[in-house]
């Protein structure tokens, strides 16, 4: 296997930077891209999960989003999700065009709020062969999702629209500030994620002096635009495989509302249940339970025809 920063341009030019894990073989294999959650950034765990991949033989790309981490893009610690979504397919783009990849075999990860990105995409690009979600942010509570074409649709025409105006572009609202964790260092800005377990896990793994992450974010055109960027109106219009992977004690992207999405999903689908909450399976025993899942996936659904 081997392993080499890499960098590729995205919407409105901005350069996003990564790195691109390859299996030590002569023909081009089948590829996956991943992105992290919410605000977090490539080295927060990820990394694993890229290299047992890629010693399994496939590329993994792994970035990350615009305006956090290394990558290009400002406002810095914005998060737009309708960009973010895009972005993926930038990167589809570039892993599409890589000598050593098979165009015709791509993949998409993503993980709580990419997760629910992933979704979303999966939804309207027809070319993704397979798409994995951990813990993903899959829908919100107490929503009627039992008729979702015409929400999917404006979804849909929202990704596609170029105009400077663009939910991908500007923001109907002031954006969202916020901290992205309760820090007991304190913290002028709410927490996005109050829970503790999201404090102990962004703090662990986003504190270290190394670090680029930064516990403080906007939040743009997420769920205060029209339409909302709603994962849950997407799943059921999906045209891939799907892996969802699912928290038994998920409170950030919660257990029920992920469960129900999932029953929404048209076949074929899996579902790979772990104990703990939202963070449990970046780590440890678990990571190695959904780790191996997600290969023998992504092998199943990116073979070669």
């Amino acid at each position: 296997m081997s392993r080499k920063e890499i960098s590729f341009s995205a919407s409105g030019g901005t350069q996003l930077r990564g790195v691109l894990y390859l299996p030590e073989q002569d023909t081009p294999c089948a590829g996956v891209v991943m992105a992290h959650g919410f605000s977090a950034v490539k080295e927060m765990c990820l990394p694993d999960l890229a290299e047992f991949l890629s010693i399994s033989g496939l590329a993994v790309l792994l970035y990350d989003h615009r305006n956090l981490g290394e990558s290009g893009g400002d406002p810095r610690q914005e998060i737009n999700p309708w960009a973010q979504t895009i972005d993926y397919q930038h990167a589809l783009a570039w892993m599409a065009a890589h000598p050593q990849v098979d165009s015709g075999r791509l993949a998409v990860y993503g993980s709580s709020f990419s997760g629910g990105e992933v979704l979303v995409l999966g939804s309207v690009d027809a070319t993704i062969r397979a798409v994995v979600a951990n813990a993903p942010l899959a829908g919100m509570p107490g929503t009627d999702y039992r008729d979702t074409a015409h929400a999917w649709t404006k979804i849909r025409d929202a990704l596609a629209d170029p105009a400077p105006e663009a939910l991908s572009r500007s923001a109907q609202a002031p954006p969202m500030e916020l901290a992205v964790v309760d820090d007991p260092k304190g913290s002028t800005r709410p927490a996005f994620l109050p829970q503790e377990e999201a404090a102990a896990w962004f703090l662990r793994h986003g504190g270290s002096v190394k670090s680029t992450w930064r516990n403080e974010v906007t939040l743009a055109n997420a769920f205060d635009c029209d339409p909302p960027f709603d994962p849950g109106q997407c799943i059921a219009h999906l045209q891939a495989p799907l892996l969802m992977v699912v928290a038994t004690e998920d409170r950030l992207a919660l257990t029920s509302v992920a469960l129900d999405a999932f029953a929404r999903a048209p076949e074929p689908k899996q579902l790979e249940m772990v104990s703990g909450d939202h963070f449990v399976a970046y780590e440890g025993v678990v990571f190695k339970q959904v780790a191996t899942v997600v290969r023998d996936f992504l092998h199943r659904h990116l073979a070669a025809k």
